[in-house]
């Protein structure tokens, strides 16, 4: 038996609807959380208790906390409670999933208990939300740019999640909607994704009620997906300036050889530093890589001498090319393109 895990703040009567069909399944488990739905949903929750007294269980936070802290409140509870369970099913309490849905979710989380399993839709559907259809093909066009992943649906809240996984995700920050990116993002490199198509169920184009805030929480997803690209960035700025910085103090310290190699010596020395400066950042900061240090830094060295042979040739090549073209231009151009393929190759191959 999977549990079903279903979060839930201020559900109205298609909630009660799912949960009807659903406690007319056999071996069924599921576990309600009530975010902090107030006063004035204690009729609804007193009618959900009831109807799950045999096959679930309730839980509730005394205020609103957010649909991640509801999830990680379920998760405690199946991994304290259900020792056996092979990991759980997540739905949304706003009728999006039918019984049917979460029950192919389900059997394929069985199927491969250690993989992601995304319940999800088609985003070519006439009834669609707008916002939902934009929102879902920005996101996942950003989330592949950025992290490589490749997901059809980003913003799914049905999914089937593997034990191991539930674990690991209790100490992944995200209290709100976020939290389902950071998900996501937490499978790179550890957890393949299977996907499962499912209906897509709206009331309407406009009238489809939703506790997701289009501007807060969509930046705050945008937030979650762009935060390593911005440490990237900060870590380059920042290894640049110090390099600049050395290399000052070394003219200073070796101007007194008199001769035109202490330039040279002071180049080479602020760049060593800088640049163990930089991969440190990155392997601790930026990526939190778990790859071995030995072999992440012998890529680091090469993707380095690539990157500046790189600049160099592209460089020489260009002002070749664009005679009247400033050369400090076209070594900034060319650095900048190389700065985001270098980001990509860090993040995938050497981090």
């Amino acid at each position: 038996m999977i549990p079903i895990i279903i979060p839930a703040y201020e559900p109205d009567e298609r909630f009660i609807g799912l949960l009807s069909n659903l406690v007319k399944r056999e071996n069924v488990f599921i576990i309600v959380v009530d975010d902090g739905s107030g006063s004035d949903y204690e009729n609804i929750f007193s009618r959900v208790k009831e109807m799950i007294v045999d096959k679930g269980i309730l839980l509730t936070h005394n205020v609103n906390k957010g649909k991640g802290r509801a999830l990680k409140t379920a998760f405690q509870y199946v991994l304290y409670n259900m020792s056996d369970v092979i990991g759980a099913v997540t739905a949304d309490s706003d009728g999006q999933h039918t019984v049917e849905c979460i029950e192919s979710v389900s059997r394929k989380l069985e199927e491969k208990p250690e993989a992601l399993i995304l319940g999800v839709r088609r985003f070519d559907a006439e009834d669609l939300p707008w916002k939902s259809k934009f929102g879902n093909n920005l996101t996942l066009k950003v989330m592949k740019l950025v992290s490589g992943l490749s997901v059809s649906d980003t913003q799914t809240g049905l999914r089937g999640i593997p034990r191991k996984f539930m674990e690991e995700l209790l100490d992944v920050e995200g209290e709100g909607f976020e939290f389902e990116t950071r998900m996501l993002l937490a499978t790179v490199k550890k957890y393949d994704i299977c996907e499962v198509p499912i209906k897509t169920i709206y009331d309407s184009k406009e009238n489809h009620q939703t506790h997701f805030h289009p501007v807060k929480d969509s930046l705050k997803i945008y937030k979650v997906l762009f935060e390593k690209f911005f440490r990237f960035a900060f870590t380059s700025v920042s290894s640049f300036m110090i390099d600049i910085a050395l290399f000052t103090v070394f003219c200073m310290l070796f101007k007194v050889w008199n001769g035109i190699l202490y330039a040279t010596v002071a180049t080479i020395l602020a760049r060593i530093i800088s640049a163990i400066y930089n991969y440190m950042m990155n392997y601790m900061f930026v990526f939190r890589s778990k790859e071995s240090k030995m072999v992440s830094a012998g890529k680091y060295v090469l993707l380095s001498a690539a990157q500046m042979g790189c600049s160099a040739a592209l460089v020489t090549g260009a002002v070749y090319i664009f005679s009247g073209v400033n050369e400090t231009i076209i070594k900034m151009i060319i650095d900048t393109i190389l700065f985001f393929v270098s980001y990509q190759i860090q993040k995938k191959f050497v981090f």
